[in-house]
């Protein structure tokens, strides 16, 4: 059954802009992003492949790109998302390597020990209880299997610092709200990355939930960062 969180409302109201925004915004930095992440986690060649709030499909097409050996299962609680994706992955021909479902982190619908490798872009800071989204993820990994998780964050140096805050907190949510007509989605956006763990806090919730030996990567001098962790 399909989430009626207000996340998943939101989600569902900027679908049809959602992609566009995101190159917009971005100036295209979060292709280089997600490739970046496909290259990480397939460093050691996982056989399943499970993508967290997979949204409109654009990790989990770079996965199986990445890993033709794999299988890929990519999940969200955005029903018109995942209605974006599954028309992506058809047309890539794809869709025997990739299946694209409804499903909530904080309850995931697989056995122990099941994937290889879990990776999640831009999707952890709207996990409702990131706790026991934490959980669910170390539960469903395999022992020695990876974690990728790529998020936003806050640059901390001087002057990237200041230029960004003033582009992330004013422009970015004038324009957002003019291409989306969503009022909220693009205030949401850098409320909820100040609200995120800042790094070293978000490491020691991933050694709690058994995901160890965390490599941290700084991208784009502190836009984003990318997480890499090991079950234990």
């Amino acid at each position: 059954m399909m989430s009626t969180s207000p996340i998943a409302t939101m989600f569902d109201c900027i679908s049809p802009n959602y992609d566009r925004l995101n190159h917009l915004l971005s100036f295209n930095i979060d292709k280089v992003w997600r490739r970046k992440t496909a290259r990480e986690a397939s460093r050691q060649s996982p056989k399943l492949i499970l993508d967290l709030a997979t949204g409109t499909g654009d990790l989990a097409v770079l996965l199986a790109k990445q890993n033709p050996q794999a299988q890929i299962i990519g999940m969200d609680i955005s029903e018109k998302m995942l209605a974006i994706g599954k028309e992506k992955i058809k047309k890539q021909n794809i869709g025997n390597q990739v299946i694209i479902q409804d499903g909530d982190a904080a309850a995931l619908p697989f056995e122990n020990d099941t994937f290889d490798a879990v990776t999640c872009a831009f999707g952890i800071r709207n996990f409702e209880d990131l706790g026991k989204g934490l959980s669910e993820i170390s539960r469903v990994t395999k022992p020695n299997g990876k974690i990728c998780i790529l998020e936003f964050s806050m640059p901390r140096k001087f002057p990237v610092k200041q230029v960004y805050r003033c582009y992330f907190k004013h422009i970015l949510p004038r324009i957002g709200r003019m291409v989306s007509k969503d009022a909220g989605a693009y205030t949401y956006l850098p409320e909820s990355v100040e609200r995120f763990p800042k790094p070293n806090a978000f490491q020691q919730m991933l050694a709690r939930h058994g995901l160890l030996k965390c490599k941290t990567q700084t991208l784009s001098f502190g836009i984003a960062m990318l997480y890499c962790a090991i079950k234990a």
